[in-house]
C-alpha cells in the first residue's frame, strides 16, 4: 500500500507517519521510485502499536524507540525480550532502601512470592520493576497504618496470575515472536487501564448490591 492508504487505515495523518519514519519507530517502506514507497501490513500494525503508545500510553518517542528496540530484538529468548520491552515502560521511583517501612515490605512481599511458590519471580526480584513497585506499594500501605493481611494479598496475587494466564494465552495466538511481545505491550499500555475500570465498576456493583444506592 502507499503512504496514503496506510494513513487512511490506520487514521494516522501522512504527517506524523513521516515523522515516526525520520524518528525510527517505523521501519521505511519498500522503495518504489525516488518518490514512492511501498508499506504492507507488518508497517500498518507497528503504526498501530506506535500510536497507542503515544497516544493512550503518554509515552515520549524516545521511550517508545527503546521499547521497540528491545520488542525487534531477536537474540533474546521471549521472557528477557518481553521483560526488557515491559520495563522500558515508565516505572514508579526507586524505593528508599534505607526506610524502615521499605526493608519490612521487602521482607513482606519476599514471603508472598514463598507462599505462592513463584520462584521464577523471586529470580527477578533484583531487575523487576514489577517487583520494586510491589515494594513501594506495600511500604505505603504499612506506611499508613492499613493493616493488609498477608492472607489478602495471596488472594489477590492468585487472581492476578488467572488474568495473566489469559494474557499469554492471548499472546500465544499471534504468529511472529514480535508480534507476541508486541501484544504483551499493548496489554500493558491497554489493557491495565481496562483492568482498572473493570476492578472499579466490580466494586460499585458490589457496593450497589450490598448496600443499596441510598
Amino acid at each position: 500500500m502507499r503512504l496514503a492508504e496506510l494513513s487512511r487505515r490506520s487514521g494516522v495523518s501522512t504527517a506524523t507517519i513521516k515523522y515516526y519514519l525520520r524518528e525510527g519507530l517505523l521501519a521505511p517502506g519498500r522503495q518504489v521510485n525516488t518518490t514512492t514507497a511501498e508499506y504492507d501490513e507488518e508497517h500498518l500494525r507497528r503504526l498501530r502499536l506506535v500510536r497507542a503508545m503515544i497516544q493512550v500510553g503518554r509515552l515520549p518517542v524516545a521511550t517508545v524507540r527503546e521499547v521497540l528496540g528491545h520488542i525487534d530484538d531477536d537474540s533474546l529468548g521471549r521472557t528477557i525480550r518481553m521483560g526488557a520491552a515491559l520495563w522500558a515502560l515508565p516505572q514508579v521511583p526507586e524505593p528508599d532502601e534505607d526506610d524502615a517501612y521499605v526493608q519490612g515490605a521487602h521482607r513482606e512481599v519476599g514471603e508472598l512470592l514463598e507462599a505462592l511458590g513463584w520462584t521464577n519471580a523471586k529470580l527477578l526480584v533484583s531487575i523487576s520493576p514489577a517487583y520494586r513497585s510491589l515494594v513501594v506499594s506495600v511500604a505505603a500501605f504499612r506506611r499508613l497504618g492499613y493493616n493488609w493481611p498477608a492472607e489478602r494479598l495471596v488472594s489477590y496475587a492468585q487472581l492476578m496470575h488467572q488474568a495473566a494466564v489469559l494474557d499469554l494465552d492471548f499472546v500465544e495466538t499471534h504468529p511472529s515472536e514480535a508480534e507476541k511481545v508486541e501484544t504483551a505491550v499493548l496489554g500493558a499500555v491497554l489493557a491495565e487501564p481496562l483492568l482498572q475500570a473493570l476492578h472499579r465498576l466490580a466494586q460499585e456493583e458490589e457496593s450497589a448490591r450490598r448496600y443499596g444506592f441510598e
